[in-house]
C-alpha cells in the first residue's frame, strides 16, 4: 500500500488524466463543460445525505471532490491556481470568519452570525466596487426557488421585510387573486407572471418558517411520488389499463394510499 499522502495521490492522478498520456475525456474538460458535473454530484451528495447510507454520502463526497480536483489542475494548466492556493485562501477565510474560535476566544456565539454577515458583506463590497447594489452577487445559476429565497433574504438585511409571517400569507391571497384575473381574463402571459409571483412570495414564507424551501419542495416531490407509485402498484394489480379508471377512482386510491402511510 501507498505511504503517500492520499490527497497528494489524487493531485497527481488528476494531473496524470490531464497529461498528453492521460484519458481524451479528461484532457477535453474545460472549466465550462464541468459546471453540469459540479451541480449533478452536489445534488448526488444530498440525495445520499437524505436517503442513502454513510458509505453512499462517503461516495458521493468524494465525487465532488474529484469536482474539485478539475478545477484546480486546469487552474495550475491556466497559471491561474492550484489546489494549494485555493486551500491557502480558504485558511485565511476560515480564520477571518471564525474569531471567535481562531482569535478571540471570549467572543459570545450569539455575536457570531451578526460578523459573519458583516464579514461576508464586507468581502462583497470589495469584490463588486464598480457595481455594489445590495443583491449583487447572489449567484445567477441558482435552481431558482433557492435564488428568491436568497434574494428576499439579502433584501432583509437593509429592513426591506415583512414584520409578520401573515403579511407574508395576505401576499399569497393577493397573488393568487390577482393570477385569477388574468388567468378568467385569458391573459396567459399575465397569468405566467403571476404565478412567478406567487412562486416567489410562497419562498419568502419558507424563509420566515426559517427553513429551505427548495428542500421543503423536494421532500413534497418525493411524497407525490411515493403515494403515486403506490396509486400505480393499485392500478397495476387490477390487471385494468389506467384509462379504465374515473379520476374519481384514481383519487380514492390516492385517499387509500394516505390512510396506509398514516397507519404504518
Amino acid at each position: 500500500m501507498s505511504t503517500k499522502n492520499p490527497m497528494q495521490a489524487l493531485l497527481e492522478m488528476m494531473a496524470n488524466l490531464r497529461s498528453e498520456n492521460g484519458c481524451p475525456w479528461d484532457r477535453a474538460q474545460t472549466f465550462e463543460s464541468i459546471v453540469p458535473h459540479t451541480l449533478e454530484e452536489a445534488y448526488e451528495v444530498q440525495d445520499a445525505i437524505e436517503n442513502g447510507t454513510p458509505e453512499d454520502i462517503k461516495s458521493e463526497v468524494g465525487d465532488l471532490l474529484l469536482q474539485i480536483l478539475f478545477y484546480c489542475q486546469m487552474g495550475k494548466e491556466k497559471g491561474w491556481f492550484d489546489f494549494e492556493a485555493v486551500a491557502r485562501q480558504l485558511q485565511d477565510k476560515l480564520i477571518k470568519r471564525h474569531p471567535h474560535v481562531f482569535q478571540d476566544h471570549a467572543m459570545k456565539t450569539e455575536d457570531h452570525h451578526d460578523l459573519w454577515e458583516s464579514l461576508k458583506e464586507k468581502e462583497r463590497q470589495e469584490k463588486h466596487q464598480d457595481k455594489n447594489f445590495v443583491l449583487t452577487g447572489v449567484a445567477l445559476n441558482l435552481p431558482a426557488l433557492s435564488r428568491a429565497q436568497k434574494l428576499q433574504e439579502r433584501a432583509a438585511r437593509v429592513g426591506f421585510d415583512w414584520p409578520h409571517i401573515q403579511f407574508v400569507l395576505d401576499k399569497i391571497q393577493e397573488e393568487i387573486k390577482e393570477f385569477e384575473h388574468s388567468y378568467k381574463e385569458n391573459e396567459i402571459e399575465e397569468a405566467k407572471e403571476e404565478l412567478g409571483d406567487i412562486l416567489f412570495v410562497c419562498a419568502n414564507l419558507a424563509r420566515h418558517l426559517k427553513t429551505d424551501a427548495e428542500s421543503i419542495l423536494r421532500k413534497a416531490n418525493q411524497k407525490f411520488e411515493r403515494r403515486f407509485n403506490g396509486v400505480e402498484s393499485k392500478v397495476v394489480s387490477s390487471d385494468k389499463p389506467w384509462d379504465a379508471f374515473t379520476l374519481e377512482e384514481l383519487d380514492r386510491f390516492w385517499d387509500e394510499v394516505k390512510e396506509e402511510e398514516r397507519l404504518r
